[in-house]
């Protein structure tokens, strides 16, 4: 059968191949120049570094499936997310760790002690918090709580954090050792030559054809379905409105030498406009030493509106509401799939985003060896 991929992010370059792969012809399109989408990454011209051209991505999984899968496309080399930030004029670990709490507080805590110190400064009487900043109350108290998580917050998402849900901080830990990696998963790492070489080997077989700078909406193919990876609303013409999302604004910064010593600085203070720096280099540490000069961007957030790259889905109520009506208004169209970040708005992790796919495109065969059509979506948006 003949197949429509609208996408080459990991969504669609992992559904393709895996297509492709069981015999079928698909053509992938993406209106940018580039695969990999918002991984995309390309060597600076003049410095020489590989830079994230949509922010930094780091890949960890606790998918051992998915890890396998994206050694079979590039070599993944070691490296441990270690971000440090600003608040206050001093420069802390994160996550929250044994040596973030004594820094702040000026003490020499063991852990256990540490964790009754805590545990006396957090909210006792928050019992179900209702939202981020009940949850980040209940967890670590006032002092961390406005230090870290108040003014980084309010920067990065234009909201009150009372106005956020409390599973957005969940996602975050709280250490009492002296762990400084960001994550928690066992596999963790970078492609040795970037995500966007990674995506072209993945993109790489008989069967695909590929066609960048082309815009879906432009396309008069006859195909047997479509597989669409952009954003939902997009998809319907935004006729029931545009849901929302952040995006950002990079601002960069070219030096000798080191900028920051490090990958990622955040700046929690909210008098400071932008969120992070991060210093490309650093993502490269088995090649960083070689580069006399260095490329860092600052990051600030804001609404995304037409024509802005869509990062992080909003999914407030307004948006919870409005994509519920998009729902229902794609499960009655016909030979059409919806998947990924964007077509189901929803933040994902690049290894859900992969796995999901794979899982996909296990579905999609079953239901054709059944004779029936591929469901329009594989994991549902509202769930």
């Amino acid at each position: 059968m003949r197949f429509l991929v609208v996408g080459a992010g990991f969504s669609g370059a992992v559904l393709a191949r895996r297509l492709a792969e069981a015999g079928h012809f698909v053509l992938v399109v993406d209106e940018r120049r580039h695969m990999a989408g918002n991984c995309h990454t390309e060597r600076d011209a003049e410095s020489g570094i590989l830079l994230h051209r949509y922010g930094p991505h780091i890949f960890h999984t606790a998918d051992r499936e998915v890890w396998d899968y994206v050694n079979r496309f590039g070599r993944m080399m070691p490296y441990v997310n270690r971000v440090k930030a600003v608040s206050g004029g001093r420069v802390y670990s994160l996550p929250v760790n044994l040596h973030t709490i004594n820094q702040f507080f000026g003490t020499t805590m063991g852990p256990a002690e540490a964790r009754a110190f805590i545990a006396a400064q957090a909210r006792g009487d928050i019992t179900a918090p209702a939202n981020f900043e009940e949850q980040a109350l209940s967890m670590v108290g006032e002092a961390l709580y406005r230090a870290f998580f108040r003014g980084y917050t309010r920067k990065q998402w234009g909201l009150e954090p009372t106005a956020l849900p409390a599973a957005i901080l969940k996602r975050l830990p709280l250490r009492f050792s002296y762990d400084d990696n960001y994550f928690s998963h066992p596999h963790q790492g970078m492609p040795e030559e970037g995500y966007t070489a990674l995506v072209a080997r993945i993109l790489d077989a008989p069967g695909i054809a590929l066609r960048l700078g082309c815009r879906f909406e432009d396309l008069a193919e006859d195909v047997a379905h479509v597989f669409y990876t952009g954003p939902l609303d997009r998809f319907f013409d935004y006729r029931l409105g545009r849901l929302g999302y952040r995006t950002l604004d990079f601002e960069e910064i070219r030096a000798e030498g080191d900028f920051q010593g490090t990958a990622v600085m955040n700046y929690c203070d909210e008098a400071v406009p932008w969120t992070r720096i991060s210093e490309h280099k650093h993502f490269a540490p088995w090649e960083a030493a070689r580069f006399a000069r260095t490329v860092c961007f600052r990051e600030r957030s804001r609404l995304a509106g037409p024509g802005d790259t869509p990062y992080y889905p909003i999914r407030l109520v307004a948006e919870t509401r409005m994509l519920s009506d998009y729902v229902a208004l794609a499960r009655r169209t016909r030979g059409i799939s919806f998947l990924g970040r964007l077509g189901t708005y929803r933040y994902l992790d690049m290894d859900v985003t992969i796995r999901e796919a794979m899982d996909a495109a296990a579905a999609t065969l079953e239901r054709l060896g059944e004779g029936g059509p591929p469901p329009v979506f594989f994991t549902d948006p509202l769930g």
